[in-house]
Protein backbone atom coordinates (compact mmCIF):
# COMPACT_ATOMS: atom_id res chain seq x y z
CA UNK A 1 0.00 0.00 0.00
CA UNK A 2 1.45 3.40 -0.94
CA UNK A 3 1.80 6.12 1.74
CA UNK A 4 -1.26 8.10 0.66
CA UNK A 5 -3.45 5.00 0.65
CA UNK A 6 -2.26 4.29 4.18
CA UNK A 7 -3.21 7.83 5.17
CA UNK A 8 -6.64 7.39 3.61
CA UNK A 9 -7.22 4.28 5.72
CA UNK A 10 -6.16 6.07 8.91
CA UNK A 11 -8.54 8.94 8.20
CA UNK A 12 -11.41 6.54 7.54
CA UNK A 13 -10.67 4.76 10.83
CA UNK A 14 -10.30 8.12 12.68
CA UNK A 15 -6.94 6.90 13.95
CA UNK A 16 -5.24 9.90 12.37
CA UNK A 17 -3.20 12.41 14.40
CA UNK A 18 -3.68 16.07 13.52
CA UNK A 19 -1.02 18.77 13.74
CA UNK A 20 -2.11 22.42 13.91
CA UNK A 21 0.52 25.10 13.37
CA UNK A 22 -0.53 28.40 14.91
CA UNK A 23 -2.72 28.24 18.02
CA UNK A 24 -4.45 31.56 17.64
CA UNK A 25 -8.03 32.60 16.90
CA UNK A 26 -8.15 30.12 13.99
CA UNK A 27 -5.91 27.26 15.07
CA UNK A 28 -7.20 26.80 18.61
CA UNK A 29 -10.95 26.61 17.75
CA UNK A 30 -10.06 24.30 14.88
CA UNK A 31 -8.12 22.04 17.23
CA UNK A 32 -11.05 21.92 19.62
CA UNK A 33 -13.43 21.03 16.79
CA UNK A 34 -11.39 17.95 15.89
CA UNK A 35 -10.82 17.01 19.53
CA UNK A 36 -14.59 16.84 20.02
CA UNK A 37 -14.67 14.12 17.35
CA UNK A 38 -12.03 12.01 19.08
CA UNK A 39 -9.06 13.08 16.91
CA UNK A 40 -5.72 13.44 18.67
CA UNK A 41 -4.23 16.91 18.13
CA UNK A 42 -0.70 18.25 18.51
CA UNK A 43 -0.60 22.04 18.48
CA UNK A 44 2.51 23.94 17.40
CA UNK A 45 3.26 27.57 18.23
CA UNK A 46 6.33 29.76 18.76
CA UNK A 47 4.81 31.77 21.63
CA UNK A 48 6.06 30.27 24.92
CA UNK A 49 3.33 32.03 26.89
CA UNK A 50 0.61 30.34 24.82
CA UNK A 51 2.31 26.96 25.07
CA UNK A 52 2.63 27.29 28.85
CA UNK A 53 -1.06 28.15 29.31
CA UNK A 54 -2.33 25.49 26.91
CA UNK A 55 -0.14 22.83 28.50
CA UNK A 56 -2.05 23.54 31.73
CA UNK A 57 -5.36 23.27 29.90
CA UNK A 58 -5.96 27.01 30.13
CA UNK A 59 -7.44 28.95 27.23
CA UNK A 60 -6.32 32.51 26.57
CA UNK A 61 -9.22 33.18 24.18
CA UNK A 62 -12.52 34.31 25.70
CA UNK A 63 -14.87 32.06 23.69
CA UNK A 64 -12.72 28.90 24.05
CA UNK A 65 -13.67 27.21 27.37
CA UNK A 66 -10.73 26.22 29.56
CA UNK A 67 -12.67 23.46 31.30
CA UNK A 68 -13.26 21.62 28.03
CA UNK A 69 -9.74 22.19 26.77
CA UNK A 70 -8.35 20.96 30.08
CA UNK A 71 -10.13 17.61 29.71
CA UNK A 72 -8.35 16.95 26.42
CA UNK A 73 -5.00 17.89 27.93
CA UNK A 74 -5.59 15.53 30.86
CA UNK A 75 -6.60 12.68 28.54
CA UNK A 76 -3.50 13.19 26.41
CA UNK A 77 -5.53 13.89 23.27
CA UNK A 78 -4.26 17.46 23.08
CA UNK A 79 -0.74 18.71 23.59
CA UNK A 80 0.93 21.99 22.70
CA UNK A 81 4.59 22.35 21.81
CA UNK A 82 7.15 24.76 20.36
CA UNK A 83 9.27 21.83 19.14
CA UNK A 84 8.80 21.85 15.36
CA UNK A 85 11.01 18.79 14.92
CA UNK A 86 7.91 16.86 16.02
CA UNK A 87 6.14 17.75 12.77
CA UNK A 88 6.83 14.22 11.55
CA UNK A 89 4.40 12.89 14.17
CA UNK A 90 1.01 14.10 12.86
CA UNK A 91 -0.53 12.50 9.78
CA UNK A 92 -2.18 15.75 8.71
CA UNK A 93 -0.76 19.24 9.24
CA UNK A 94 -2.97 22.34 9.16
CA UNK A 95 -1.15 25.66 8.72
CA UNK A 96 -2.94 28.51 10.51
CA UNK A 97 -0.32 31.26 10.62
CA UNK A 98 -0.79 35.02 10.07
CA UNK A 99 -0.59 36.61 6.63
CA UNK A 100 -0.14 40.34 7.33
CA UNK A 101 0.69 43.15 4.94
CA UNK A 102 3.95 45.05 4.61
CA UNK A 103 4.05 48.80 5.24
CA UNK A 104 3.39 49.23 1.53
CA UNK A 105 0.28 47.00 1.68
CA UNK A 106 1.99 44.16 -0.12
CA UNK A 107 1.47 40.50 0.93
CA UNK A 108 3.87 39.38 3.65
CA UNK A 109 4.26 35.61 3.36
CA UNK A 110 7.19 35.26 5.77
CA UNK A 111 5.16 33.17 8.24
CA UNK A 112 3.97 30.77 5.55
CA UNK A 113 7.49 30.47 4.16
CA UNK A 114 9.06 29.88 7.58
CA UNK A 115 6.42 27.28 8.40
CA UNK A 116 7.01 25.57 5.07
CA UNK A 117 10.73 25.33 5.79
CA UNK A 118 10.03 23.87 9.23
CA UNK A 119 7.72 21.24 7.73
CA UNK A 120 10.23 20.42 4.96
CA UNK A 121 12.81 19.49 7.59
CA UNK A 122 10.46 16.94 9.18
CA UNK A 123 8.00 15.84 6.49
CA UNK A 124 7.65 12.14 5.80
CA UNK A 125 5.83 10.12 3.12
CA UNK A 126 2.11 9.73 3.78
CA UNK A 127 1.42 13.15 5.31
CA UNK A 128 -1.23 15.64 4.23
CA UNK A 129 -0.39 19.36 4.45
CA UNK A 130 -3.23 21.90 4.27
CA UNK A 131 -2.74 25.66 4.22
CA UNK A 132 -5.56 27.61 5.90
CA UNK A 133 -3.98 31.06 6.04
CA UNK A 134 -5.71 33.60 3.82
CA UNK A 135 -3.61 34.50 0.81
CA UNK A 136 -3.64 35.26 -2.91
CA UNK A 137 -4.48 32.65 -5.57
CA UNK A 138 -1.42 30.58 -6.37
CA UNK A 139 0.33 30.70 -3.00
CA UNK A 140 -0.10 26.99 -2.24
CA UNK A 141 1.49 25.78 -5.49
CA UNK A 142 3.81 28.72 -6.23
CA UNK A 143 5.20 29.38 -2.74
CA UNK A 144 4.47 26.56 -0.31
CA UNK A 145 4.86 23.52 -2.59
CA UNK A 146 8.40 24.37 -3.79
CA UNK A 147 9.54 24.90 -0.19
CA UNK A 148 8.07 21.57 0.91
CA UNK A 149 9.70 19.77 -2.01
CA UNK A 150 13.13 20.88 -0.86
CA UNK A 151 12.70 17.81 1.33
CA UNK A 152 13.02 15.63 -1.76
CA UNK A 153 9.42 14.43 -1.50
CA UNK A 154 6.94 15.09 -4.31
CA UNK A 155 3.46 16.50 -3.78
CA UNK A 156 0.71 14.19 -4.98
CA UNK A 157 3.03 11.20 -4.86
CA UNK A 158 4.78 11.13 -1.49
CA UNK A 159 2.58 13.60 0.37
CA UNK A 160 -0.72 15.39 -0.30
CA UNK A 161 -1.19 19.15 -0.44
CA UNK A 162 -4.35 21.26 -0.25
CA UNK A 163 -5.76 24.65 0.65
CA UNK A 164 -8.85 25.29 2.77
CA UNK A 165 -9.60 28.89 3.81
CA UNK A 166 -10.40 29.53 7.44
CA UNK A 167 -13.86 30.98 7.99
CA UNK A 168 -13.67 31.57 11.72
CA UNK A 169 -15.94 34.28 13.16
CA UNK A 170 -14.83 34.83 16.78
CA UNK A 171 -17.68 35.25 19.21
CA UNK A 172 -20.44 34.35 16.74
CA UNK A 173 -23.02 32.44 18.82
CA UNK A 174 -24.80 31.05 15.76
CA UNK A 175 -21.90 29.57 13.80
CA UNK A 176 -19.15 27.59 15.45
CA UNK A 177 -16.23 26.18 13.49
CA UNK A 178 -18.00 22.88 12.78
CA UNK A 179 -21.15 24.64 11.49
CA UNK A 180 -19.45 26.66 8.76
CA UNK A 181 -19.15 24.85 5.41
CA UNK A 182 -15.49 24.05 4.64
CA UNK A 183 -14.24 24.94 1.17
CA UNK A 184 -11.38 22.67 0.05
CA UNK A 185 -9.11 22.66 -2.99
CA UNK A 186 -6.31 20.19 -3.68
CA UNK A 187 -3.32 20.23 -6.01
CA UNK A 188 -4.62 16.97 -7.52
CA UNK A 189 -7.65 14.67 -7.12
CA UNK A 190 -5.93 12.50 -4.48
CA UNK A 191 -5.03 15.52 -2.33
CA UNK A 192 -8.57 16.86 -2.64
CA UNK A 193 -10.06 13.54 -1.62
CA UNK A 194 -7.84 13.23 1.43
CA UNK A 195 -8.44 16.83 2.51
CA UNK A 196 -12.20 16.44 2.17
CA UNK A 197 -12.02 13.23 4.19
CA UNK A 198 -10.11 14.77 7.10
CA UNK A 199 -12.45 17.76 7.32
CA UNK A 200 -15.41 15.44 6.95
CA UNK A 201 -14.59 14.03 10.38
CA UNK A 202 -15.26 17.34 12.13
CA UNK A 203 -17.22 19.60 9.79
CA UNK A 204 -20.92 19.32 9.00
CA UNK A 205 -20.38 20.19 5.34
CA UNK A 206 -17.34 20.07 3.05
CA UNK A 207 -17.39 21.98 -0.26
CA UNK A 208 -14.80 20.74 -2.77
CA UNK A 209 -13.60 23.07 -5.52
CA UNK A 210 -11.47 22.41 -8.59
CA UNK A 211 -8.12 23.77 -7.40
CA UNK A 212 -6.19 25.39 -4.58
CA UNK A 213 -6.37 28.67 -6.53
CA UNK A 214 -10.18 28.56 -6.57
CA UNK A 215 -10.25 27.90 -2.83
CA UNK A 216 -7.78 30.74 -2.18
CA UNK A 217 -9.87 33.19 -4.19
CA UNK A 218 -13.09 32.08 -2.49
CA UNK A 219 -11.94 33.49 0.84
CA UNK A 220 -10.77 36.73 -0.75
CA UNK A 221 -14.11 37.19 -2.52
CA UNK A 222 -15.99 36.72 0.76
CA UNK A 223 -14.01 39.44 2.51
CA UNK A 224 -13.84 41.80 -0.47
CA UNK A 225 -17.64 41.60 -0.64
CA UNK A 226 -17.83 42.71 2.97
CA UNK A 227 -15.16 45.39 2.60
CA UNK A 228 -16.86 47.00 -0.40
CA UNK A 229 -20.30 47.01 1.22
CA UNK A 230 -19.00 48.36 4.52
CA UNK A 231 -17.21 51.10 2.60
CA UNK A 232 -20.50 51.95 0.90
CA UNK A 233 -22.39 52.42 4.16
CA UNK A 234 -19.44 54.29 5.71
CA UNK A 235 -19.51 56.73 2.82
CA UNK A 236 -23.29 57.08 3.12
CA UNK A 237 -22.97 57.66 6.87
CA UNK A 238 -20.79 60.72 6.26
CA UNK A 239 -23.28 62.02 3.69
CA UNK A 240 -26.28 61.33 5.93
CA UNK A 241 -24.78 63.21 8.87
CA UNK A 242 -24.30 66.22 6.59
CA UNK A 243 -27.88 65.89 5.30
CA UNK A 244 -29.42 65.36 8.73
CA UNK A 245 -30.62 61.84 7.92
CA UNK A 246 -30.21 58.87 10.27
CA UNK A 247 -28.28 56.24 8.28
CA UNK A 248 -29.30 53.51 10.71
CA UNK A 249 -32.98 54.31 10.17
CA UNK A 250 -32.38 54.04 6.42
CA UNK A 251 -30.59 50.69 6.77
CA UNK A 252 -33.41 49.36 8.94
CA UNK A 253 -36.00 50.43 6.39
CA UNK A 254 -34.03 48.98 3.47
CA UNK A 255 -33.71 45.69 5.36
CA UNK A 256 -37.45 45.16 5.10
CA UNK A 257 -36.99 44.31 1.42
CA UNK A 258 -37.11 40.49 1.28
CA UNK A 259 -34.82 40.16 -1.74
CA UNK A 260 -31.85 41.85 -3.39
CA UNK A 261 -30.55 43.54 -0.21
CA UNK A 262 -28.65 42.62 2.92
CA UNK A 263 -27.69 45.07 5.67
CA UNK A 264 -24.17 46.27 6.43
CA UNK A 265 -23.44 48.79 9.17
CA UNK A 266 -21.02 51.71 9.40
CA UNK A 267 -18.46 52.09 12.16
CA UNK A 268 -15.22 53.80 13.20
CA UNK A 269 -13.12 51.74 10.76
CA UNK A 270 -12.36 48.13 9.99
CA UNK A 271 -10.76 45.65 12.36
CA UNK A 272 -9.86 42.00 12.64
CA UNK A 273 -7.30 40.05 10.69
CA UNK A 274 -9.46 39.59 7.57
CA UNK A 275 -11.34 42.51 6.06
CA UNK A 276 -8.68 45.25 6.51
CA UNK A 277 -5.98 42.99 5.03
CA UNK A 278 -7.28 40.26 2.73
CA UNK A 279 -8.54 42.42 -0.18
CA UNK A 280 -5.03 43.77 -0.73
CA UNK A 281 -3.73 40.25 -1.32
CA UNK A 282 -5.82 40.18 -4.48
CA UNK A 283 -4.95 43.72 -5.60
CA UNK A 284 -1.27 42.79 -5.39
CA UNK A 285 -1.74 39.61 -7.43
CA UNK A 286 -3.92 41.44 -9.98
CA UNK A 287 -1.01 43.76 -10.83
CA UNK A 288 0.85 40.76 -12.25
CA UNK A 289 -1.93 40.52 -14.83
CA UNK A 290 -2.11 44.29 -15.48
CA UNK A 291 -5.64 44.42 -14.10
CA UNK A 292 -6.52 47.41 -11.87
CA UNK A 293 -8.83 46.54 -8.98
CA UNK A 294 -10.37 49.98 -8.54
CA UNK A 295 -13.41 48.85 -6.55
CA UNK A 296 -11.28 47.05 -3.97
CA UNK A 297 -8.77 49.86 -3.60
CA UNK A 298 -11.44 52.54 -3.30
CA UNK A 299 -13.22 50.55 -0.60
CA UNK A 300 -9.92 50.27 1.25
CA UNK A 301 -9.39 54.03 1.05
CA UNK A 302 -12.87 54.79 2.40
CA UNK A 303 -12.62 52.33 5.28
CA UNK A 304 -9.11 53.51 6.17
CA UNK A 305 -10.35 57.09 6.31
CA UNK A 306 -13.05 56.44 8.92
CA UNK A 307 -10.89 56.91 12.05
CA UNK A 308 -9.91 60.34 10.70
CA UNK A 309 -13.58 61.18 10.26
CA UNK A 310 -14.34 60.06 13.83
CA UNK A 311 -11.54 62.24 15.24
CA UNK A 312 -12.94 65.19 13.30
CA UNK A 313 -16.34 64.53 14.89
CA UNK A 314 -14.72 64.41 18.34
CA UNK A 315 -13.16 67.82 17.64
CA UNK A 316 -16.51 69.22 16.52
CA UNK A 317 -18.29 67.81 19.57
CA UNK A 318 -15.71 69.27 21.94
CA UNK A 319 -15.93 72.65 20.20
CA UNK A 320 -19.70 72.63 20.75
CA UNK A 321 -18.93 72.29 24.47
CA UNK A 322 -16.29 75.02 24.43
CA UNK A 323 -13.34 72.63 24.67
CA UNK A 324 -10.39 72.05 22.36
CA UNK A 325 -9.07 68.59 21.55
CA UNK A 326 -5.58 69.51 22.73
CA UNK A 327 -5.42 68.69 26.43
CA UNK A 328 -8.84 67.03 26.42
CA UNK A 329 -9.34 63.83 28.40
CA UNK A 330 -10.79 61.22 26.04
CA UNK A 331 -12.16 57.91 27.36
CA UNK A 332 -12.49 55.31 24.59
CA UNK A 333 -14.97 52.49 25.15
CA UNK A 334 -13.88 49.27 23.48
CA UNK A 335 -10.58 48.12 21.98
CA UNK A 336 -11.77 44.78 20.59
CA UNK A 337 -12.45 45.13 16.87
CA UNK A 338 -16.06 43.98 17.40
CA UNK A 339 -18.36 43.40 20.35
CA UNK A 340 -18.27 40.46 22.75
CA UNK A 341 -14.74 39.27 21.88
CA UNK A 342 -11.25 39.81 23.26
CA UNK A 343 -9.64 40.10 19.82
CA UNK A 344 -7.97 43.45 19.15
CA UNK A 345 -6.20 42.60 15.88
CA UNK A 346 -6.20 45.58 13.50
CA UNK A 347 -8.76 47.31 15.74
CA UNK A 348 -9.63 50.86 14.62
CA UNK A 349 -9.46 51.85 18.29
CA UNK A 350 -5.67 51.81 18.08
CA UNK A 351 -5.69 54.22 15.16
CA UNK A 352 -8.17 56.44 17.00
CA UNK A 353 -5.88 56.53 20.05
CA UNK A 354 -2.89 57.37 17.88
CA UNK A 355 -4.66 60.19 16.04
CA UNK A 356 -6.14 61.67 19.21
CA UNK A 357 -2.84 61.50 21.10
CA UNK A 358 -1.01 63.11 18.18
CA UNK A 359 -3.42 66.04 18.45
CA UNK A 360 -2.59 66.47 22.14
CA UNK A 361 -5.46 64.61 23.79
CA UNK A 362 -5.01 62.55 26.95
CA UNK A 363 -6.14 58.98 26.22
CA UNK A 364 -7.76 56.41 28.48
CA UNK A 365 -9.72 53.32 27.51
CA UNK A 366 -12.06 50.72 28.94
CA UNK A 367 -12.68 47.23 27.62
CA UNK A 368 -14.13 44.49 29.85
CA UNK A 369 -12.40 41.80 27.75
CA UNK A 370 -8.99 43.44 27.27
CA UNK A 371 -7.60 44.52 30.67
CA UNK A 372 -4.19 45.53 29.29
CA UNK A 373 -2.96 46.68 25.91
CA UNK A 374 -0.01 44.63 24.78
CA UNK A 375 2.31 45.43 21.93
CA UNK A 376 0.62 44.71 18.60
CA UNK A 377 1.89 44.87 15.03
CA UNK A 378 1.75 48.67 14.63
CA UNK A 379 1.28 49.97 18.17
CA UNK A 380 2.86 49.75 21.60
CA UNK A 381 0.57 51.74 23.91
CA UNK A 382 0.86 49.62 27.08
CA UNK A 383 -2.25 51.11 28.71
CA UNK A 384 -4.46 49.51 31.37
CA UNK A 385 -8.23 49.50 31.20
CA UNK A 386 -9.79 52.32 33.22
CA UNK A 387 -12.63 51.21 35.53
CA UNK A 388 -15.98 52.42 34.23
CA UNK A 389 -17.03 54.33 37.34
CA UNK A 390 -19.27 57.36 37.57
CA UNK A 391 -16.24 59.46 38.51
CA UNK A 392 -14.14 58.31 35.57
CA UNK A 393 -17.00 58.97 33.17
CA UNK A 394 -17.66 62.39 34.63
CA UNK A 395 -14.01 63.47 34.49
CA UNK A 396 -13.70 62.61 30.80
CA UNK A 397 -14.17 65.55 28.48
CA UNK A 398 -15.47 63.10 25.90
CA UNK A 399 -16.48 59.43 25.98
CA UNK A 400 -15.92 57.82 22.58
CA UNK A 401 -17.91 54.64 21.92
CA UNK A 402 -15.75 52.55 19.56
CA UNK A 403 -17.00 49.03 20.37
CA UNK A 404 -20.58 48.35 21.45
CA UNK A 405 -20.04 45.56 24.00
CA UNK A 406 -23.29 44.31 25.54
CA UNK A 407 -21.55 44.40 28.92
CA UNK A 408 -21.74 48.19 28.93
CA UNK A 409 -24.56 49.81 30.88
CA UNK A 410 -25.41 52.53 28.39
CA UNK A 411 -27.95 54.24 30.64
CA UNK A 412 -25.25 54.51 33.31
CA UNK A 413 -22.81 55.91 30.75
CA UNK A 414 -25.36 58.40 29.42
CA UNK A 415 -26.27 59.61 32.91
CA UNK A 416 -22.67 60.17 34.01
CA UNK A 417 -20.75 61.26 30.92
CA UNK A 418 -20.56 64.92 29.99
CA UNK A 419 -20.17 64.36 26.27
CA UNK A 420 -20.40 61.22 24.11
CA UNK A 421 -19.35 60.54 20.54
CA UNK A 422 -21.16 57.42 19.37
CA UNK A 423 -19.79 55.45 16.38
CA UNK A 424 -22.09 52.44 16.92
CA UNK A 425 -25.59 53.92 17.24
CA UNK A 426 -26.10 52.69 20.79
CA UNK A 427 -27.74 55.90 22.03
CA UNK A 428 -30.30 56.42 19.31
CA UNK A 429 -33.84 57.40 20.28
CA UNK A 430 -33.16 58.61 23.82
CA UNK A 431 -34.57 62.01 24.73
CA UNK A 432 -31.60 62.48 27.09
CA UNK A 433 -29.11 62.55 24.22
CA UNK A 434 -29.86 66.05 22.99
CA UNK A 435 -26.70 68.15 23.13
CA UNK A 436 -24.78 65.35 24.82
CA UNK A 437 -24.43 62.64 22.16
CA UNK A 438 -22.85 63.24 18.77
CA UNK A 439 -23.03 60.52 16.13
CA UNK A 440 -19.88 59.64 14.21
Amino acid sequence: MNPLETLKSKIEEKSVTLGVIGLGYVGLPLSLTFLRQGVKVIGFDLDPAKISLLAQGKSYIKHIPSDELGKYVESGNFSATADFTRLNEPDTILICVPTPLTKNREPNLEYIEATGRAIAKAIRPGQLVILESTTYPGTTVEVLQPILEQSGLKAGIDYALAFSPEREDPGNPNFGTADIPKVVGGIDPASLQLACAIYGIAMKEVVPVSSTQAAELTKLLENIFRSVNIALVNELKVLCLRMGIDIFEVIKAASTKPFGYMPFYPGPGLGGHCIPIDPFYLTSKAREFDIPTKFIELAGEINTSMPYFVVQRVMEALNEHGKSLKGANILILGVAYKKEIDDDRESPSYKLMELLANKGAEIRYNDPYIPKLKRVRKYDLRLTSTPLTAENLATADCVLVATDHAAYDYDFILNNARLIVDTRNVFTGSSKTAGKVFMA
